[in-house]
């Protein structure tokens, strides 16, 4: 592995810290470009009340980076703690409120961020993939007809077969620190995480999607766990829908690695023919948390993805 690569991840929630919370071994060069379409629970309040970016899923960025010391480690519970009361401040986090606070007193969303990640000691930089807060608008077919759906948290709650997927604004500016870090970046990892929520926004930004795409980063796609347990807004659907569905919105992109778990080694051979043509190598490796089956496992992504960048 070439020592201490570049490395620009993209995606949010719980997805993105998993690949982070590896990746952060490998690396100290590595930086998140995080979703922002979040309008649900502490951060859909939030951005609401104060017009801000959504703050839920760059704290879980954050916190994935966090250093490895007793500094970082407590820094980062902190920040993911949760007030529970029969109050306004139910259920919010406290990194929720305290990006919020530095977004709304400095009108600065990377500043605030850096501020925040100089406080844990990440390993890296978190930026938002928009300066400004974004919404998810996707069209359904039904038996009835088409409907279009807007906002993340009922998208992700939608039933029906997705026929299309736009951003709200539809051309949103891009982080000038992104553009430069994805120009900059060897490598680029995409996912895994919601497939419509996470992983999706990052190609329907036409500024961002054409800065990745003619980056000279390698590219690695993450695809998602199949269970059913604990689906996600995509979770009936094969591995090369999720391909389909990617390419449809970016169909000049072209990537060099598909990671998927070895109980998906068995995909239909449309998936390998899709990713062939893109260029892609299917890399099948046991890479689920032998508890939690829906979640990606850290050490196993860390071996994983160390052979990767080898």
């Amino acid at each position: 592995m070439a020592s201490n690569p570049k490395v620009v991840c993209l995606g949010g929630g719980h997805g993105l810290a998993a690949t982070l919370a590896a990746m952060r071994t490998l690396t100290n060069q590595v930086t998140a470009v995080v979703t922002v379409a979040d309008n649900g629970g502490s951060s859909g309040r939030l951005r609401e009340e104060f017009k801000s970016l959504p703050p839920g899923d760059l704290r879980m960025a954050l916190a994935a980076l966090c250093a490895d010391d007793e500094w970082g480690k407590s820094w980062a519970e902190i920040l993911q703690y949760r007030f529970t009361s029969d109050g306004d401040l139910n259920n919010h986090a406290v990194g929720n409120l305290i990006l919020t606070a530095l977004w709304d007193r400095d009108l600065d969303p990377v500043g605030g961020l850096d501020k925040v990640g100089q406080l844990l000691k990440v390993v890296g930089r978190v930026l938002p993939m928009a300066p400004e807060p974004l919404d998810i608008e996707a069209t359904f077919s039904a038996a009835v007809g088409n409907r279009s759906i807007r906002g993340q948290v009922e998208v992700a709650e939608a039933k029906g077969k997705v026929e299309d997927l736009k951003l709200i604004p539809s051309e949103p500016a891009m982080t000038p620190e992104a553009k430069v870090a994805i120009y900059e970046a060897d490598w680029i990892f995409f996912g895994p995480g919601s497939w419509l929520s996470s992983v999706m926004p990052h190609f329907l930004h036409k500024k961002q999607q054409r800065a990745f795409i003619d980056s000279k980063a390698k590219k690695v796609v993450i695809f998602n766990l199949p269970d059913k347990n604990m689906p996600d807004e995509y979770h009936d659907q094969p591995l090369e829908e999720h391909l389909k569905l990617l390419l449809k919105h970016a169909r000049d992109f072209k990537f060099d690695v598909a990671l998927i778990d070895s109980s998906q080694q068995g995909a239909g051979a449309e998936f390998y023919e899709l990713a062939g043509k893109c260029g892609a190598k299917v890399l099948a490796e046991d890479i689920r948390d032998d508890q939690y089956q829906f979640r990606h496992s850290r050490q196993k992504l860390i071996s994983a993805i160390s052979h990767i960048l080898a």
